[in-house]
């Protein structure tokens, strides 16, 4: 092996390992702390080094280079080990996660048929355990399993030969946490990773006195890429705690920063919002938390308000809210596509809610403004790196303030997909249409670009299109969230499904349940919030038990998984309210056919008791007509708006009501909580005056 002139121009993950060990074989690279507090164990670069070649040597001895291992471990150092090792011998690691239930045996199936597995590395409790369920699966029983912390007396990490790899040479594989039936592994080279960490390395000011906290789940993308191997690339020591440690007591994620003063650390939306709500006032006494000068926020769409409620909860432990930094990547891109300024505060974008529905990005001057939206940015796009916004349809690229989604090129873009030429095509291999350009990596998320900064605005796959317009998951469970105290933060899931031909939406969300809760009233307060907040009705409401919606290890929720199992009628509710609509009839869109002047003459002969009921029917009639709904389910002073009631079936109401009553009503009164005995007495009065 050629002497480094610099560790940062390796052309191997293995080549950079070589050179920190030969100049510093005694540094401190991880310690990792075993009850998420104060118990610690450490690992030098040397120790990793020795223990790295035995496995290689383990693996070499069986003629496993280039073929697929899965690694089943918990978070731990062995993992870390184990990984190494796989690169030393020149195999190709799969992370995953360790089964900790039969539950999860099926997508392990699925990854080693899909990854063509050939040998699995674990350790001794975690084979123990899965032994239990396995039993006979001939699957299983075909592949050897490795238990690195049961090694061969024989071994030595002399006997390890130091592989042929490049750049090229295939690193690991990142299986995305797509479905059970299909997963994807995303094949990333030592080429690719290090870009990605150098990009890394300069985005975040990371240098030799760097530290970082890390709690996030070591199998993929931010944990894996971004909480072990950075640190081993930029050459300083990083402190590591189990994500179940974290989730648990959120608390311990700061203690740490605090305690090893690190720079860096940081996590999706949902962990700074949990610390937010969590910790105490007395336990921020305890901190200090002025050392801590990236606090990176990704994996998740970044809102403004964790920002603020984290920033006050912990100014007076010395928390800067310019420490943020917001940004954007994925599995498919290596990690990290774009980043701001470590040095800077994070950019925020007032745009138009209504605009941004119909994929335009319009701005508003003032964030106070109704129906402005605050978006934060995401930083810019990479050096070498390029990103472009494309109409997902046409495949041409966007105006400046049309919303599109998201292409990337350059070097950290993966190779593909592993044994899926066809969806490494459609995508990996885009072009633009109007320019040839490419190719592109098609990420599935949309957003927009201004003044160079990304602003990332939902996915493409989870977006809600009801009537032409455009609704976020994320924008509508956070109305739930904040409709009522009982209702859980970060648990809930909202989606479209199928109902009649039409598109509907569904919400599921976790309830801090208590025995005298009135769960249909909180359903109802759910359905309003929406109604009022995004002009939409819900089709059902799911309210569940705490710690049971779909979510990932990392405890983002599975959104699309949340509406398979609500689909196959698999989701344990505590109450389900679904809507009873009534079939759809023809022109019901529009304005519908009224009585004309048949209600007009009979309301004039009626006296006023006669009158009002006479009235109310009428109404009840056509808003059961218009919003499709059973007319038990009208009662007279239900809002409007908590029926879902949007601005097209207002103007459409309207109508008819002025066609039929020879009356003049205001719009704003069907959208701002009129119920039908308030329109009932302002139609009399109009008529009476």
């Amino acid at each position: 092996m050629a002497p480094l002139l610099s560790p940062l121009a390796a052309p191997t993950l293995l080549d950079l390992a070589r050179w920190r060990v030969e100049r510093h074989p005694q540094q401190r690279l991880y310690t990792f702390l075993e009850d998420g507090e104060s118990k610690e164990r450490h690992m030098t670069y040397a120790q990793l080094d020795e223990q790295a070649r035995v496995v290689a040597a383990w693996l070499q001895r069986l003629g496993l280079a280039g073929k697929c291992a899965l690694l089943l471990y918990p978070p731990q150092l062995e993992y870390i080990t184990a990984w190494f090792g796989c690169v030393y011998a020149g195999v190709v690691a799969v992370p995953a996660y360790p089964p900790q239930s039969p539950r999860l045996l099926p997508r392990l199936q699925a990854i080693i048929a899909d990854a063509q597995i050939e040998v699995i590395l674990t350790t001794s409790p975690v084979k123990m355990l899965a032994d239990l369920w396995i039993g006979q699966n001939p699957e299983w029983q075909r592949i050897p399993w490795l238990t690195t912390d049961n090694l061969p007396a024989d071994l030595a990490a002399a006997d390890w030969q130091e592989p042929s790899i490049s750049g090229d040479t295939l690193a690991f594989l990142q299986y995305t946490s797509g479905s059970t039936a299909a997963p994807k592994g995303v094949m990333l080279n030592h080429a690719n990773l290090l870009h990605n960490l150098a990009h890394i390395y300069r985005c975040f000011d990371q240098n030799e006195e760097s530290v970082g906290v890390i709690w996030l789940p070591p199998y993929h993308d931010m944990g894996l890429i971004g909480g072990i191997l950075e640190p081993f690339y930029g050459g300083f020591p990083v402190v590591l705690m189990s994500p179940l440690d974290f989730l648990r007591r959120p608390f311990r994620w700061v203690q740490a920063i605090s305690r090893y003063q690190a720079t860096t650390s940081g996590g999706p939306n949902f962990a700074y919002d949990l610390c937010a709500r969590k910790v105490t006032p007395e336990q921020v006494d305890s901190l200090d938390l002025s050392c801590w000068r990236v606090a990176f926020n990704g994996a998740e769409p970044v809102r403004a308000e964790t920002h603020h409620r984290f920033a006050e909860k912990f100014a007076a432990a010395g928390f800067r809210s310019r420490a943020f930094y917001p940004c954007y990547g994925l599995a498919e891109a290596t990690l990290i596509v774009s980043g701001g300024d470590a040095a800077s505060p994070p950019v925020t974008h007032s745009i138009d809610l209504p605009a941004l529905r119909q994929r335009r990005a319009i701005p508003i001057s003032s964030k106070d403004a109704d129906h402005a939206y605050l978006l934060v940015g995401n930083g810019q796009t990479l050096t070498d790196q390029q990103i472009v916004i494309a109409n997902p349809h046409t495949r041409q690229r966007c105006l400046p303030e049309e919303v599109g989604e998201i292409w990337v090129s350059g070097p950290s873009v993966a190779q593909g997909y592993w044994h899926q030429p066809e969806k490494t095509t459609e995508t990996f291999r885009a072009f633009l249409a109007d320019t040839g350009e490419g190719p592109f990596l098609r990420t599935g998320d949309l957003g927009f670009l201004y003044a160079g900064e990304l602003f990332v605005t939902g996915r493409l796959k989870d977006l809600i299109i009801v009537r032409g317009r455009n609704h976020y998951p994320q924008d509508i469970e956070s109305s739930v969230e904040d409709s009522h105290p009982a209702l859980r933060p970060g648990c809930s899931a909202a989606f479209a499904v199928d109902h009649d031909g039409d598109e509907q939406v569904v919400v599921v969300q976790e309830v801090n349940h208590q025995e005298s809760m009135d769960l249909a009233a909180l359903a109802r307060i759910i359905r309003q919030a929406v109604a009022v907040k995004h002009e939409l009705q819900l089709h059902a409401v799911v309210l569940l038990e705490p710690r049971t919606i779909p979510k990932t290890s990392s405890g983002k929720v599975q959104r699309h998984l949340c509406r398979q199992k609500f689909l196959d009628h698999k989701l344990k509710h505590l109450y389900l309210d679904v809507l009873e609509t009534t079939a759809i009839q023809d022109g019901a869109s529009g304005a519908p056919t009224g009585h004309s002047n048949i209600r007009a003459v009979l309301l004039s002969a009626a006296t006023p008791a006669d009158q009002s009921a006479l009235l109310t029917t009428y109404l009840r009639e056509q808003a059961s007509n218009l919003l499709h709904l059973p007319t038990a389910a009208l009662t007279p002073d239900a809002p409007l708006n908590a029926l879902g009631i949007d601005s097209l079936t207002s103007v459409a109401f309207k109508n008819v009501l002025e066609t039929d009553l020879g009356v003049t009503l205001s719009l704003t009164r069907f959208l701002e909580g009129a119920t039908l005995t308030d329109l009932a007495q302002e139609i009399q009065q109009h008529r009476a005056g």
